[in-house]
């Protein structure tokens, strides 16, 4: 299929275009990528996505698609001869998707949490409820990969792709506030995850650098409003 007939709408420091951009990756999908400048919005994409009016959108023969992880989900039921990204067993199935809702309701609002938090004593707090948070997705790791190198087994899955998009930011969210929420010591399986994670072939391409993102982090954080 040429790259004509398949387009995405996205900004390179988005996780959730890059989850986008990892299935697309996974099942060989040519694709145009038509970055979205930061602070407007294209026509293209207020017409495409006109509830929201966020990216990303997947542009499917001119046919849009929005939201992160249904963008995912239709890649993989459009693209049936790559790799699969959902699990076959339905409970499998309704286990990833769980955690992949988990880490979009809780996780990532928690790790923004810490990154916009003022004072250390509201800075500690965050710090520690997002830790506990990755205990949790410790153990999901390690019931969802059933001993393999992934969420999804020995393959990148619909969970690697749901949590590993966010593997940049909270680096970048790391090394900006001194602390780690994930080593080899207390959470061994997230932590070699990770590496593995982003060095596989369809994600290495797509993962900003943790100083690019911490540059790109300080200048939001700047554009915020001053609190009372």
């Amino acid at each position: 299929m040429a790259a004509s007939d398949v387009k995405l709408l996205g900004a390179w420091p988005s996780p959730f275009v890059m989850r986008a951009r990892i299935a697309l990756n996974l099942k060989s999908v040519e694709y145009e990528f038509l970055e979205e400048k930061f602070g407007s919005k294209s026509d293209l994409l207020l017409k495409s996505n006109p509830v929201y009016k966020k990216i990303p959108v997947l542009l499917h023969h001119n046919r849009p698609i929005c939201e992160s992880l249904i963008i995912v989900q239709y890649v993989e039921e459009t693209w049936t001869s790559g790799p699969s990204i959902l699990p076959s067993d339905p409970y499998d199935c309704a286990i990833e998707r769980f955690w992949a809702a988990y880490v979009d309701d809780k996780f990532f609002p928690s790790l923004v949490g810490i990154a916009k938090a003022e004072g250390e004593e509201k800075k500690a707090e965050a710090i520690e409820q997002t830790k506990e948070m990755v205990v949790l997705l410790e153990n999901a790791f390690k019931e969802c990969s059933k001993g393999g190198e992934f969420f999804g087994g020995e393959r990148i899955g619909f969970l690697d792709i749901a949590l590993g998009s966010l593997v940049g930011w909270v680096r970048a969210v790391e090394s900006m506030n001194g602390f780690q929420l994930s080593d080899k010591e207390t959470t061994p399986g997230l932590a070699r995850w990770a590496e593995r994670f982003c060095t596989h072939e369809a994600v290495k391409e797509v993962m900003p650098g943790t100083e690019k993102l911490i540059e790109f982090g300080k200048m939001l954080l700047s554009k915020l409003p001053p609190t009372n």
